[in-house]
Formats: structure tokens, C-alpha cells, sequence
């Protein structure tokens, strides 16, 4: 999970978890990609629910200017340029399957610069051209990352759509791609149809009840609706798996002061310094120490 997600879910936290508890800001750069966006936020800015003729403007997909500042990557003048070239090759392209190799090249610069709506938009031109498992799940991947960002829930809505149109598309092509199934629960549940998610997130832990995501968002569902036992559960069970993973362990520490249990807790937030030294996640973790002790 990157940096801007982790931040947003700590967000979000504060309005279903006690306060006392919570950290003002979560960082981890274990994970890059997205495992967790429960109730989200998008600082990306969303592609169009059609996306627009983007021929004749000035901008990239969903880049308009009365929409709020975001941290993207900063692009160089070089990037931009290659960029702004490769649009118009795009544009003035008759040939179907050249303008689908001039979109991919056009999906890896907007990812390279983290404009997720974009890159998600250009590679589901791929897809939708070269109908692969791959290509699907690579547009779905890049919506989802959009999507985790969502500042607005009409945003989010328009993200997530798009999002399970593409992983719909994956799991019609192989049912067992535990990862778009992981992703595609989770826009559910951002959604009106929560419990569709839950289903599609057993479905996973039935075929693989070690998957590490699913545990993940499983309990950072506990989390959201205040179920803090069984929140230590299952990020007790996730940092088993795998004792290095950042977020589990921070969420356990979360879990485990929800709980009472503050001996324990601080012990899992030191281990959490041990592990990541970044130093917003650093100050994170001491306000929780100093709030324990």
C-alpha cells in the first residue's frame, strides 16, 4: 500500500475508531500496490464516467483545472512533452490495433507520473482492443489505485464502476485471479452493496486462507465496524504469515490498545519502528506510544 493510502485510511479510521487511538498520519512503502480501501479517498483525479473525446483539449484525462491540487509525481518538462506527443499521435490514429500500442505507451507515461485515472483509461483502450486477461487486470489495477483515492464519494463512485467493469471482465476470463477478486470486493464495499464484498473476500480466504490482502482488508473491516476482537484475530493471523508486514502490525497495534490490551500493544508499535523508518510512520507510532504509556 503506498504512502497517500495508508494517510487516507488513518483518515477514515478516526470516524470508526476512538479517537484517542488514532494516528494522525500512516505511511508504509512496503506494499506499492493498492491492498486496502475500505472507505477511501481519491487524490487522483477521476476519469469521466464516459471519458471524455480527449482530442482538441489541453488536458489528459480527468485533468481539469478547477479540480483541487494533488500530489502527483512531478513531471518533467521532457515527460510532458513525450507525453503531449504521444496524444496526438493517439488522437490522429485510424488504425485500430497502432492506436491501441500508442494508448499503452501512453498507460505506462501517465503511471509513471502516478496519474492513475488516466493510465487506467488509456489501458482499458488496450483492453478493450486487445481483450486479454492481462491487459483487463492491468486497466482494472490502475482504476483501483484511482479509486483508492477518491476524495469525493462521486468520485468514488465513478472510480469504483470502472474499476469493476475491468475485473469483471478478468474474473470472466479466470475465476481463480485472487487478486482482481481481493480488489473488486473492496469497491463493493466502499459501495451501496457492502455484504457483496464480504462474500467475494470469503470466496478468497476459502481458496487461499493464507491470502495476505484479504486477511488485510478483512480486518481493517473489523476495524471500521468497531468488531476489535476479531480485528486482533486477523491481524494477529496476517502478521504470522508474514512478520514483516508493516501495516499488519501497525493495525494490530491499533486493535490490540482498542482492546485494552496496552502491554502488548506498545510492544507491536516498537516492532513497528524496527521495521519501517520512514519517519512520518516513526511519528505516527510515538504519538500512539505516548498516548499507551
Amino acid at each position: 500500500m503506498s504512502r497517500p493510502q495508508l494517510i487516507v485510511i488513518a483518515v477514515a479510521l478516526l470516524l470508526v475508531v476512538g479517537i484517542f487511538f488514532l494516528p494522525k498520519v500512516v505511511i508504509n512503502k512496503d506494499d506499492k500496490k493498492a491492498d486496502l480501501t475500505g472507505a477511501t479517498a481519491n487524490r487522483d483525479k477521476p476519469a469521466a464516467a464516459d471519458e471524455e473525446d480527449h482530442s482538441g483539449h489541453d488536458h489528459a484525462p480527468g485533468e481539469h483545472p478547477t479540480e483541487e491540487a494533488v500530489p502527483h509525481m512531478a513531471a518533467s518538462p521532457s515527460q510532458l512533452k513525450e507525453i503531449a506527443d504521444l496524444r496526438s499521435r493517439f488522437n490522429k490514429e485510424q488504425n485500430a490495433d497502432a492506436k491501441a500500442t500508442l494508448a499503452a505507451e501512453l498507460g505506462q507515461k501517465y503511471r509513471a507520473i502516478s496519474k492513475f485515472d488516466s493510465a487506467g483509461y488509456f489501458y482499458e483502450t488496450v483492453a478493450n482492443t486487445r481483450p486479454t486477461e492481462q491487459n483487463f487486470e492491468k486497466a482494472g489495477d490502475l482504476y483501483f489505485e484511482a479509486f483508492s483515492f477518491a476524495a469525493t464519494e462521486e468520485r468514488g463512485k465513478v472510480l469504483g464502476e470502472k474499476t469493476q467493469a475491468m475485473y469483471n471482465k478478468v474474473l470472466e476470463a479466470n475465476p481463480n485471479n485472487l487478486d482482481a477478486k481481493t480488489n473488486l470486493a473492496m469497491t463493493y464495499i466502499a459501495g451501496p452493496n457492502p455484504m457483496k464484498g464480504v462474500t467475494l473476500l470469503r470466496e478468497v480466504l476459502e481458496k487461499d486462507p493464507n491470502n495476505e490482502k484479504a486477511i488485510y482488508n478483512m480486518g481493517y473491516l473489523s476495524l471500521q465496524s468497531r468488531q476489535f476482537d476479531k480485528a486482533v484475530e486477523r491481524f494477529r493471523r496476517l502478521v504470522e504469515i508474514n512478520p514483516k508486514n508493516v501495516n499488519g502490525n501497525f493495525y494490530l497495534g491499533v486493535s490490540l490498545a482498542e482492546t485494552n490490551q496496552k502491554a502488548e500493544a506498545i510492544k507491536v508499535f516498537q516492532n513497528v519502528k524496527k521495521l519501517d523508518k520512514d519517519p512520518e510512520l516513526q511519528a505516527s507510532v510515538d504519538e500512539y506510544l505516548k498516548k499507551l504509556q
